[in-house]
């Protein structure tokens, strides 16, 4: 967690800003509920620290809050966290139907847009919504400007509905870096994407059919080499008439 202490003449000022704000919020949080002391040090220290690094240094301090929000500064501050980067848009506009039970892969393709290269032991994991259950996936430690394509295997929910996974990287101690990679997918009902597909192929409400040459028995049908000479050109190219 990068922390900005302003002019290093008044380096000693700036950290003392930033207990004395973070006490006066500590004097609003009396409860004793370790879900809740978790989400509270989220909310204190942002949004790069996940659930099982908060519960780390909570654990670390027999669960007091203050005390380890200043564990966590004394030990996390100073490193900065690494650079990351989607390729495509990340934010997600668009979403995928599939299926109830079915498994499918999401891939990312990110790249390293810091200029340092990625610690080893990063990973990627779920850290909102629903996990589909997919697993943590390793990713490697790119060099700067380096690029890779990240694939999780994940199943689709039995019920039908619409539900969404925000993924992150993640430093090998827990600290979440780089723009954050969605999943939302449309479950839909068996039966209903092979109905969708064939609905696809057929035209457009309201195309005009195809033109089909009418054909009469009682005309005469000239066979092919007959047409054939009647559009082949005279010799010298002009007509003969």
């Amino acid at each position: 967690m990068d922390i900005d202490n302003g002019p290093s003449e008044g380096s000693g000022n700036g950290t003392m800003d930033i207990e004395q704000s973070l006490l006066q919020q500590f004097s609003c949080m009396g409860t004793t509920d370790k879900d809740e002391l978790v989400q509270q040090l989220q909310k204190l220290l942002g949004s790069n620290l996940n659930y099982s690094t908060a519960a780390f240094f909570l654990d670390m301090n027999n669960w007091n809050l203050q005390a380890a929000v200043c564990s966590y500064l004394d030990i996390e501050s100073s490193t900065k966290l690494p650079s990351m980067a989607l390729v495509q848009n990340p934010v997600a506009s668009e979403s995928e139907s599939i299926e109830p039970n079915t498994s499918f892969d999401k891939v990312w393709h990110m790249f390293n847009n810091g200029t340092e290269q990625w610690p080893h032991g990063c990973y990627a994991q779920c850290s909102d919504g629903n996990i589909f259950n997919g697993c943590r996936v390793s990713v490697p430690a790119l060099k700067p400007s380096e690029d890779t394509h990240l694939t999780v295997r994940m199943t689709s929910p039995p019920q039908p509905g619409v539900y969404q996974s925000e993924w992150r990287l993640c430093t090998e101690k827990g600290a979440y870096f780089g723009d954050p990679m969605w999943v939302i997918i449309t479950v839909v009902e068996e039966g209903t994407m092979a109905l969708t597909q064939q609905l696809s192929s057929f035209s457009e409400l309201g195309a005009s059919p195809p033109a089909q040459v009418a054909y009469n028995p009682f005309v005469p049908q000239r066979s092919h080499l007959e047409q054939t000479q009647d559009a082949t050109p005279p010799p010298g190219g002009k007509d003969m008439w």
